[in-house]
């Protein structure tokens, strides 16, 4: 269960004092504090930790928990939906993006791998940042539950919708092809890590790919999402400047 509590922390460096304590809590499964936030809040993903008992751990390092933010914390995905129910929001948005990149080719007379692959990236980057720009703060609190970089950082995991939207932008236009295929390889190998570990650990959380909108479940999708586009950006890499 995910939670999220106000607290008296000041800065990063009061973050890194406490650190050792959360991480050493064998109950919370992953935690992150958004310190550019007012209350500095921290959100907790455990099924044990109770609201007292995150509070005595804040004390031992001379902190403290000054309240629950019980509406915004990020719901975790159920599972009494079936996976096409869950899935078919995301179903639909890559269904039209495939069937865009499928006109623009035919429209263009010749098959171009390349070129459709540019579309598709374009395609999925600027659909994506919009949903996630319809509720930024909260997409935020749901990525910093499983990328292992904006768990670290509340500016990346609020710069991210951005990020995408800026490599949609550059696909469509074609602009700098070297540096956006090179950033989007990082970006989602750096995903696509962060997907894999939460798999692993068999973490019941719920993917951000389409931001607060639609409560999607982490599953093997997610780790496909991130590999196929990744897999994609290394492809021209390779083709266009190999």
């Amino acid at each position: 269960m995910i939670r999220k509590y106000t607290t008296n922390l000041r800065c990063q460096g009061c973050v890194d004092t406490i650190r050792p304590l959360l991480d050493a809590d064998k109950r919370i499964r992953h935690w992150s504090v958004a310190v550019a936030e007012p209350g500095k809040p921290i959100t907790i993903d455990s099924d044990s930790l109770d609201q007292p008992a995150l509070s005595s751990l804040f004390k031992k390092a001379g902190y403290e928990i000054t309240g629950e933010i019980a509406s915004a914390s990020p719901p975790v995905a159920t599972t009494d939906a079936t996976p096409l129910a869950s899935f078919y929001p995301l179903l639909l948005i890559v269904s039209y993006i495939v069937a865009t990149v499928a006109v623009v080719e035919w429209s263009a007379g010749a098959f171009s791998a390349t070129r459709a692959m540019n579309h598709f990236m374009a395609g999925f980057f600027l659909v994506f940042s919009f949903f996630k720009m319809l509720d930024i703060p909260a997409f935020a609190d749901s990525f910093a539950m499983y990328d292992i970089v904006a768990c670290r950082s509340r500016v990346f995991a609020l710069a991210y919708p951005f990020i995408e939207l800026a490599l949609g932008v550059a696909y469509l236009a074609n602009i700098q092809p070297v540096a956006t295929n090179l950033v989007t390889l990082i970006v989602m190998s750096v995903g696509f890590v962060g997907v894999a570990a939460s798999l692993v650990a068999k973490r019941k959380i719920r993917c951000a790919c389409l931001g607060s909108v639609f409560n999607l479940p982490m599953t093997k999708v997610t780790l496909i999402e991130d590999g196929l586009m990744a897999g994609m950006a290394a492809t021209m890499l390779f083709v266009n400047h190999g």
